[in-house]
């Protein structure tokens, strides 16, 4: 059942020593990290109990999860005919490079997140799913292949890099799941909206903007469609002013996959 994956969740969170920091902003205000915690478990409390009353553990069935909309601007919505396959919180790192102008844009060069599955809590909590993101930025990983997402108890269910600089691609073939691989480009973005996490510990430079992405030619598992939604951190500063010729930025993300027939 479910719930006692949350009262695990809950246990793994409070024997968590606090998280090394990586990259931060310089003016930031340290933020509230204790508060979303906070919510996260009152959450997670509130669900157990409503399980227990009922007698019954919470529905895994996908057809009843709802994909995020941004706001004020939406993604363009799934094509017509294709149905929810898996659901996953990713987190890792963006990341990026500079040149020896100061005054340009850091470039970004990719990203690399290790993916766990939240199908279940997509389908059953979409209110918890929606703060896993924000939770989930404030635990560093130990690294790609870490059996569970802190301070919850998703099991991995793939990784995310990027075959080339410009080609995205998603591996969800793992030992226990066998859900397809899916090189992908870009098809839409909006920005994340404006109260979403700024980085870790709320220190950062602002969360990366949602995507809708397509597959392209080699993806199997009929996957053909990926959005990356509820950004958390992740966004570069403006510019390279100070900053090292390659550095990462932590983030986490929802990433919605979609398949054909």
């Amino acid at each position: 059942m479910l719930s006692s994956i949350w009262v695990i969740s809950a246990l793994l969170a409070t024997t968590m020593a606090a998280p090394t920091q990586t990259y931060s902003s310089q003016s930031a205000e340290p933020l509230t990290e204790t508060e979303a915690l906070s919510s996260y478990f009152e959450a997670l409390v509130s669900k157990v109990q409503a399980a227990k009353g009922s007698g019954q553990g919470p529905s895994c069935d996908l057809g009843s999860a709802v994909l995020p909309v941004a706001s004020p601007t939406a993604l363009p919505p799934p094509s017509a005919g294709l149905t929810l396959k898996h659901v996953a919180i990713g987190r890792g790192t963006q990341n990026y490079t500079c040149g020896t102008d100061g005054t340009a844009a850091p470039t970004a060069v990719g990203a690399m997140a290790t993916l766990y599955n939240a199908s279940c809590v997509a389908a059953a909590y979409p209110d918890v799913l929606a703060m896993l993101p924000r939770v989930a930025l404030q635990f560093n990983l130990t690294g790609t292949n870490q059996a569970t997402l802190s301070p919850s108890n998703l099991q991995i269910s793939g990784h995310h890099f990027f075959a080339n600089l410009t080609t995205p691609f998603f591996n969800l073939d793992t030992a226990t799941m066998n859900l397809g691989t899916a090189p992908s480009a870009k098809n839409n973005t909006v920005p994340a909206p404006a109260d979403a996490p700024v980085g870790q510990y709320g220190v950062g430079f602002g969360a990366v903007p949602w995507l809708k992405l397509l597959t392209i030619d080699g993806a199997t598992g009929n996957l053909e469609e990926i959005y990356r939604v509820n950004t958390a951190g992740g966004s570069p500063p403006k510019t390279c002013a100070g900053m090292p010729s390659a550095f990462e930025v932590q983030y986490s993300a929802e990433y919605w996959f979609f398949q054909g027939s």
